[in-house]
């Protein structure tokens, strides 16, 4: 099992503690007011927001603040225009990272994104310097309660390219078109799903095999995650389960 998949996994449960603090709450109002923007204002015919409306309700933002965040995004009701802004860079250990933010100030948030990268370890890259090194893809998360054979039955049907041990769950991978219809046939299935994105996944990784070096790639990547403006850190590390436990610990 990859140890990246496992951090995967572990962001997963974290989320709890983000819901917590409120960020994720005005992280997912973002992605669904960009979205409905980009895409229009109906779940039905825009993927992306259907996507997006429903991260928000799994993660219980309230049904009406999803719904103002819509009408902002289509123009009914007037705020913010965010607009989407990624930046790539290295962190300890040559491990390529990939940070995609929502902002209404460029500058602001590229400064930063540069004084995080820069004081912990790592550097700024040039645009497109380590994004072929990911592909984009939808990931669901299932937890074991289902066979890998009866969700092998329901996944592959509906369009999944593979299906991977993830710990306590197995790793669903979709072509991004695919996972919402992948979603709904889960879904219908009875199968639970803890969580379903698109997501970048890294082509090759980076192995940690120190607890040393393995802190510091994740305290960079928790301060990432951790800036208003910041949605989505992508990286390439690889954690062996066991130094996992340690960081963990």
């Amino acid at each position: 099992m990859s140890g990246h998949s496992k951090w995967a996994t572990i962001k997963h449960k974290k989320g709890a503690a983000d819901k917590a603090r409120g960020k994720l709450f005005a992280k997912l109002i973002r992605q669904v007011e960009v979205a409905a923007r980009e895409g229009g204002g109906d779940p039905e015919t825009n993927p992306t927001l259907r996507t997006m409306f429903q991260k928000a309700r799994e993660s219980s933002v309230p049904l009406d603040t999803i719904e103002r965040a819509i009408k902002r995004g289509t123009g009914e009701l007037e705020g913010v225009r965010y607009e989407q802004v990624s930046y790539e860079g290295y962190a300890p250990n040559g491990v390529a990272v990939i940070v995609e933010c929502l902002t209404d100030n460029r500058n602001r948030t590229g400064a930063d994104i540069r004084a995080i990268f820069s004081k912990n370890g790592g550097s700024m890259a040039e645009p497109g310097a380590v994004a072929w090194q990911f592909e984009r893809k939808g990931v669901a998360l299932v937890p074991k309660t289902v066979t890998e054979d009866d969700l092998m039955l329901v996944a592959l049907e509906a369009g999944a390219e593979d299906i991977s041990d993830s710990g306590d769950h197995w790793q669903v991978t979709t072509p991004p078109s695919d996972l919402p219809a992948v979603r709904t046939a889960l879904d219908e299935a009875g199968m639970a799903v803890d969580s379903s994105e698109v997501t970048l996944l890294p082509s090759t990784t980076i192995a940690l095999d120190s607890e040393g070096e393995a802190k510091k790639v994740l305290h960079l990547v928790d301060l990432l995650e951790d800036h208003d403006d910041v949605q989505n850190v992508y990286a390439n590390f690889d954690i062996p389960d066991s130094i996992l436990e340690l960081v963990e610990a």
